[in-house]
């Protein structure tokens, strides 16, 4: 591993145009958040006008998210060994080519390749605006720099279906990607002009088959995790790219193991404070992700609602994440309790929204205040955790490795997500075929199939309560989850402190040592 000092960006720190750059960076990564979500609204638009398929219109969605996750430790090391303003820019122009291929589409083929492209983009943009942010705030402004940072995570997820519903009503379903492109051609410019070149000028030599085993193992295991709920989880389907993901996972290991230039040191996972921030950082993503994608359906196929009102029933969730980050409290928190604390106290709360949601917002009439209640807890536990986790697993990770380490950042994030949505789905469905009579599939076909307002009634309650249990699983995993993460951080500050203290006593035992040489 190469010393910190390597970096050729170490006089970057405290960038007299930060804020600004911050500005642009978020800019980019807001835009390309929107468009994990965006098109889930434009699905009726999309099914008329290009005779999309179910399976085509699954694909168009899902490729976007399978791509960049599966490239994100990738574009990470590419970033870190070519340039972060250069995968920056890069990435900025693939982003807006996609957005120009999939607004001008005229076949579901191209969309679905258009949106491929796009997902190559914003892998990179990912990956590298973490990157930069470490790069140009010092010890004492980067919390508060990627509390802005993770707000802006939390906005995009919230905003993209209330953005996509809006963009619909007054226009075809190509804009929501037509208005991508000024805002890339704007950060391009700026980014070419405000941000500085940042490289670790060592490693030079590209880790290709690392490369190549990552990007196969994440694609395949994301894969399985998305197709999951759809086609079974002991489908062929589903157990083949499984068995590929987790195979090219462990060559991937194997591999980086031994390589004199490896993409990813598998040595971080040695560190405490890293491997507990990792957990955490998972569990967050599952509680929000899990949770969101259960409560979409809830307002929907039980409650009556329409996706844009879902969608506006969901956002205090990230309301309360922008409000919360923005006054910097979670900044101004994590010198008094402690990055274990702090994040101790960001999961409990998340677990305490969780369990909220299920156990106030229950049943199918329609009450929501439960709710409101549970999403608020939630949003405030996530504002607390999200900062300080990000932090911590950037801390851990050398500065001339901060792309490596945003990539890092971005699968847990990925990961947790789909895995949130898998679990407390399949916990879900269980509980519900459980309860129901009536032989279907989903919940949609359920209710489909009922023939009396008594059987379309039990369905509504079968599912309300697979909602509550799902949620209270959640809460108990986030909750043991967090209290994991912070032991094993508090660990990792023991023994930074008892190392430091053993080094302090040294140096003391050798001062009087030769203060005695002298006076004899």
């Amino acid at each position: 591993m190469t010393a910190p000092a390597a970096e050729t960006s170490s006089t970057l720190q405290r960038h007299p145009r930060r804020w600004l750059i911050l500005g642009v960076l978020m800019l980019a990564q807001l835009t390309v958040l929107l468009d994990n979500t965006v098109l889930n609204v434009a699905i009726p638009s999309l099914t008329r006008e290009l005779d999309a398929s179910t399976a085509d219109i699954q694909w168009m969605i899902n490729a976007y998210s399978l791509v960049q996750s599966g490239l994100l430790l990738t574009a990470g090391s590419s970033a870190d060994r070519y340039g972060r303003r250069k995968m920056l820019a890069a990435g900025l122009a693939l982003f807006g080519v996609g957005s120009l291929a999939a607004g001008l589409s005229q076949t579901s083929g191209q969309l679905i390749a258009a949106r491929a492209g796009m997902g190559i983009g914003g892998a990179l943009l990912i990956t590298t605006t973490l990157a930069v942010v470490v790069q140009i705030f010092d010890d004492s402004e980067r919390v508060k720099a990627i509390g802005i940072w993770s707000t802006v995570n939390s906005l995009g997820f919230a905003v993209g279906p209330l953005l996509g519903g809006v963009m619909l009503e007054h226009f075809w379903w190509g804009a929501i990607f037509l208005i991508n492109i000024p805002v890339a051609a704007l950060g391009l410019i700026a980014v070419i002009r405000l941000v500085p070149e940042s490289k670790n000028p060592q490693g030079d030599r590209p880790d290709l088959l690392g490369a190549v085993l990552s990007t196969i193992g994440m694609t395949a295991v994301v894969y399985g995790i998305i197709s999951g709920p759809e086609h079974g989880w002991t489908s062929a389907q589903v157990l083949a790219s499984a068995t590929v993901g987790v195979l090219a996972l462990g060559a991937f290991v194997r591999w980086e193991l031994h390589v004199p230039y490896p993409m990813l040191d598998m040595h971080f996972f040695r560190n405490q404070r890293f491997v507990g921030a990792v957990a955490g950082a998972i569990l967050v993503a599952f509680g929000m992700g899990g949770s969101l994608y259960l409560l979409t359906q809830h307002l929907q196929f039980v409650l009556g609602y329409g996706a844009l009102e879902a969608g506006l029933r969901t956002a205090p969730l990230a309301v309360t994440v922008v409000a919360l980050n923005l006054t910097g409290l979670g900044a101004r928190l994590l010198p008094k309790l402690g990055t274990p604390g702090t994040i101790a106290s960001g999961m409990t709360l998340l677990a305490a929204g969780l369990a909220a949601i299920a156990l106030l917002s229950g049943g199918t009439d329609g009450a929501y205040g439960g709710m409101l209640l549970g999403l608020v807890v939630m949003g405030a536990g996530i504002a607390l955790a999200m900062p300080a986790m990000a932090n911590a697993i950037m801390s851990a990770i050398p500065p001339e490795k901060a792309g490596v380490g945003a990539g890092v950042n971005g699968t847990l994030a990925e990961f947790g997500n789909g895995l949130g949505v898998a679990v407390l789905g399949a916990v879900l469905n269980s509980r519900f075929f459980a309860l129901v009579s009536v032989s279907a599939a989903s919940l949609p076909a359920a209710l489909a199939a009922a023939s009396s307002a008594g059987e379309r009634q039990e369905i509504a309650d079968a599912f309300a309560s697979g909602l509550e249990t799902s949620q209270l699983v959640g809460a108990v995993a986030v909750l043991l989850g967090g209290l994991l993460a912070a032991a094993l951080l508090r660990r990792a500050e023991r023994a930074d402190s008892a190392m430091s203290a053993d080094t302090t006593t040294g140096k003391s035992t050798d001062t009087d040592t030769d203060k005695r040489t002298s006076a004899a």
